[in-house]
């Protein structure tokens, strides 16, 4: 059970959704909820990936942060705060 109020895991499940969505290729979303591991990984695939594939690898994580976003904001509170925060589940 997490200590965050009500509004603390509004707050973040709006800003992990916002950041998913429109930065979601650079992983900054998952900074947000503490998943730096995976930050690091989407960060990576992203900018040293990109090089060699044309951009096709920011583009696959683009999509990946773009789903994930839809997803944190379409889950209730209590949902993204049980999934996300308590289970810490980093992806999908």
């Amino acid at each position: 059970m997490s200590t965050l109020s009500e509004s603390e895991i509004s707050s973040k499940k709006l800003t992990a959704g916002l950041l998913g969505i429109f930065f979601g290729g650079l992983g900054i979303h998952k900074f947000i909820l503490g998943y730096n591991n995976a930050g690091i990984i989407m960060l990576v695939v992203s900018l040293a990936g990109s090089i060699p594939t044309c951009g096709v690898a920011y583009i696959v994580m683009q999509v990946i942060g773009l789903i994930e976003g839809i997803i944190y904001l379409t889950k209730t509170p209590e949902e993204f705060r049980e999934t996300y925060i308590d289970q810490q589940k980093a992806w999908f």
